[in-house]
């Protein structure tokens, strides 16, 4: 016990000395993080720009969103060059025949807004023409008035796209950079000699492992409660769940990066070829996390997914950040976390034996 506490005293010890380590660690999460909440807070906002003829139907114009800026037009445009120019988003023309509507679509999500506008002001249309058709009926002949509530299963009428991303965000954040320090950390003892001559001595391997992963889990455990408060109380980020569940979720992932992180390191001899496993640990985590919807796509692709921690952490940080749900919705998400833990510090030790010279 004496020499596993040496271990982690050492890694700790280390680790305070290397503040850029630290900063990295620590703050650079927290500022992507920031960067995207309001890079996509101002693209949910965004202005719409529609180009109409003079001579449409003013009820449409009425019946837009007041934040949708329209520009009429005296004369028939050339839609190739007006929407560049002009910087608008659609044109519509509205005749007793048909609606013609030209789609900018340089950004498709815009134009889902877009088409969610227009709607609205079609639908007053609809709403004025019906309107003219009761005027002509005799007057006891009445429509009985109806009202619309609107509710919604989770989150609100103010939910963004970003609301379903963040619980994700937050554990990719938290995977890479345990994964990328911790990995890189270990790779320096191996190639300063520390390794080399921890593993001379009467140490273990499992005790070197497990002393790693304690004293880069401290660090990892600190740096998963920053990120979580930091997004509910600074960024205003909503939980319906419990923040304990949270953080528990985080930190099974950070320990699962770290022991991943370590394992991978056996592999690379200088820190240039630690990044080049970036694009097959981390890349492909992304795709099946959940930020991108996988429902349509094939069986065999969406299987790989489960191969990777992520998936099983972004579908339990949805389950209790969004939906609102506890252990008896995440239990296996959080099993199968563990069983990677227990895997990869496996791995990890029967790893260190080819470094093992007595």
């Amino acid at each position: 016990m004496t020499r596993l506490s040496a271990i982690i005293v050492k890694i700790i010890r280390e680790l305070l000395r290397d503040i850029r380590t630290l900063v990295l660690m620590m703050l650079a999460p927290l500022v992507v993080i920031t960067l995207m909440y309001f890079i996509f807070d101002v693209n949910n906002e965004a202005d719409i720009r529609l180009g109409v003829p003079d001579t449409i139907d003013q009820t449409f114009v009425e019946g837009l969103p007041d934040d949708v800026e329209v520009v009429p037009y005296e004369l028939a445009p050339t839609m190739s060059t007006l929407l560049d120019n002009d910087q608008l988003d659609a044109f519509v023309n509205i005749t007793d025949e048909k609606i013609d509507v030209t789609y900018k679509n340089e950004d498709p999500s815009k134009t889902g807004a877009v088409k969610q506008v227009i709607r609205a002001g079609l639908e007053e249309m609809k709403d004025e023409q019906l309107k003219g058709i009761l005027g002509a009926l005799p007057e006891e002949a009445e429509l009985p008035v109806m009202s619309m509530e609107e509710t919604y299963l989770y989150g609100s009428e103010d939910s963004t796209f970003f609301d379903k991303m963040f619980p994700i965000l937050i554990g990719f954040f938290v995977f890479f950079f345990v994964f990328l320090i911790s990995g890189i950390a270990l790779l320096r003892e191996r190639t300063m000699g520390t390794m080399e001559r921890m593993l001379a001595t009467s140490v273990r391997r499992s005790e070197i492992i497990i002393g790693y992963l304690s004293g880069f889990g401290i660090f990892a455990m600190l740096q998963t409660i920053i990120i979580v408060l930091y997004s509910i109380y600074l960024l205003d980020m909503n939980i319906a769940g419990n923040i304990g569940w949270v953080l528990a979720i985080n930190v099974l992932l950070a320990f699962s990066a770290l022991a991943i992180g370590m394992f991978i390191s056996t592999f690379a001899n200088t820190e240039f070829q630690m990044m080049q496993f970036i694009p097959l640990i981390i890349v492909p985590q992304i795709f099946f996390s959940g930020i991108i919807p996988l429902d349509n796509i094939a069986d065999w692709i969406s299987v790989i997914g489960y191969a990777f921690p992520l998936r099983y952490a972004g579908d339990a940080l949805t389950e209790v950040m969004i939906k609102g749900n506890g252990f008896m919705y995440i239990w296996e998400d959080l099993l199968a976390l563990a069983v990677f833990i227990a895997v990869f510090v496996l791995l990890d030790i029967l790893g260190l034996k080819k470094y093992r010279r007595v």
